[in-house]
């Protein structure tokens, strides 16, 4: 093992919005006469983890410090976007960002590899191994040390137990599925096409099932329209929109439950003009090869499905190093952001689970929710360093949008911040949609470099292929 991550022989944490006693600080260790520096360890490069790890790398820099990201992909893309992937709308070549440079540019270190389990007592990650495609190891299960850990993993859909979801749905949780779901797409929509160049009179679709009628599933329904307009130009020539069958299934009474009724109306309205069947108090009780079973409804045929209904925190997190989780597999943390049995182990992001003082429910997993989270951990962790007093977050709704394509957007803004909401739709709402992801760009690659990769990104509307079919 690379001395850089030899265990650390430092003890000890701090208590809670407190500043920590410095026989616990985490003063360097002596290795040989060498001084180890304090290693800063965040696990998951997602929104949140990856704006962190960027902010504790421009900070603390690598004399004194090393600031290490542990994730098991090797690029980033905003989670967000996937549904644009899904579709093919989005090349996620030309957005994803490669966490080895973009760790020397920013002075953090990546490492490859998925967290399996915590050693609270010697503060180490234990790593899993890592293996290639063929199913060969390539690094064997080994440990890196820690002064401080932020878990950052986010989240995974939630299947709810019932019965055929993991074998027959596809899912939208990182690029490689998204990627699976545009290949299996698109070889649906040639063999409809071929179909029909054959037999012009036949009905032949592609019929596509999605669970859940939240953000993801919602976006996702009137991306694969836009998709599919575009194939004619694309050497699908008998092939549109006239021929898909999307079905979006809801199990509460409205979709869009996070938005006031009237902006969930008008974005389901927008989705059945565009042909969208939505079906709202629809249960999943099994999913077949080809179709999703419902509870006293017939069922809905479909090709390809889509579970896109609740989340949770992955499996391996339920318990880890004895921290506190809930059934959800969610870390229970303060107000700091530390988890609650252990002040040098943070959690942020869709893997946290907090209740604020004077709240009945945690905060919602959202992609503000988790930047806000960082933000709150960042200062935390350094103010653990300096020795001085923790804050406590504090999470601002800033409200909710959804995308519906080139289509419509539809949403509420300012949320809490004026006591009340702001609907939005149409123009402004758009703007405000892309103006998100824009904040996400800033946050990880400063504005200057920033600003030049949101000016590439116009360019490549113009000059790129408008659906990415490879």
């Amino acid at each position: 093992m690379n001395e850089q991550y030899a265990r650390s022989s430092t003890d000890g944490a701090a208590t809670d919005q407190t500043a920590a006693p410095a026989s616990e600080r985490p003063a360097p260790a002596t290795a040989g006469g060498k001084s180890k520096k304090i290693q800063i360890v965040v696990v998951g490069g997602g929104a949140g983890g990856l704006e962190l790890v960027t902010k504790l790398g421009k900070k603390l820099g690598r004399d004194k410090y090393d600031v290490i990201l542990i994730e098991k992909n090797q690029t980033h893309i905003w989670k967000p976007l996937l549904h644009e992937v899904a579709a093919g709308s989005l090349d996620a070549n030309l957005d994803e960002v490669g966490y080895r440079s973009h760790g020397h540019a920013n002075r953090y270190r990546y490492f490859l590899g998925a967290m399996q389990d915590i050693d609270r007592e010697r503060r180490e990650v234990v790593i899993a191994p890592l293996h290639d495609e063929t199913g060969a190891e390539i690094i064997g299960e080994h440990r890196i040390r820690y002064d401080y850990l932020i878990i950052a993993v986010g989240s995974v859909s939630n299947d709810f137990g019932v019965p055929g979801v993991a074998e027959h749905c596809l899912f939208l949780e990182s690029r490689d599925e998204a990627d699976r779901f545009r290949q299996k797409l698109l070889n649906q929509c040639l063999r409809v096409s071929r179909a029909m160049s054959l037999n012009p009179e036949a009905d032949e679709r592609v019929r596509i099932a999605i669970v859940g009628g939240g953000a993801t599933g919602v976006e996702l329904a009137a991306e694969l329209y836009n998709a599919a307009a575009g194939l004619r130009h694309y050497g699908l020539e008998v092939f549109d929109e006239s021929r898909l069958s999307v079905t979006l299934l809801e199990a509460g009474p409205r979709i869009l439950p996070a938005l006031p009724e009237e902006l969930a109306d008008a974005a389901r309205e927008a989705l059945e003009d565009l042909g969208v069947r939505v079906v709202t108090n629809a249960q999943v009780t099994h999913v077949t090869p080809l179709a999703m079973e419902l509870k006293d409804r017939d069922p809905a045929p479909a090709e390809l499905k889509v579970w896109a209904a609740g989340v949770k925190a992955p499996d391996f997190l339920r318990g880890i190093g004895g921290l506190e989780t809930t059934d959800k597999n969610t870390l229970s943390v303060r107000g700091t952001m530390q988890t609650t049995r252990d002040d040098r182990i943070f959690a942020i992001g869709d893997c946290a689970h907090y209740v604020p003082r004077g709240d009945e429910r945690p905060i919602p997993p959202r992609a503000q929710a988790a930047h806000q989270m960082a933000d709150t951990a960042f200062r935390n962790v350094l103010a653990m360093i300096k020795n001085r007093s923790l804050k406590t977050f504090q999470y601002r709704d800033y409200g909710s949008l959804v995308s519906l394509s080139r289509y419509s957007t539809v949403g509420s803004l300012m949320g809490n911040l004026v006591g009340g909401r702001m609907a939005v739709e149409g123009r402004l709402a758009r703007i405000m949609y892309t103006s998100l992801y824009r904040m996400h760009i800033f946050a990880i690659h400063g504005w200057l470099r920033g600003a030049f990769m949101v000016m590439v990104g116009h360019v490549n509307q113009v000059v790129r292929p408008k659906l990415k079919l490879h």
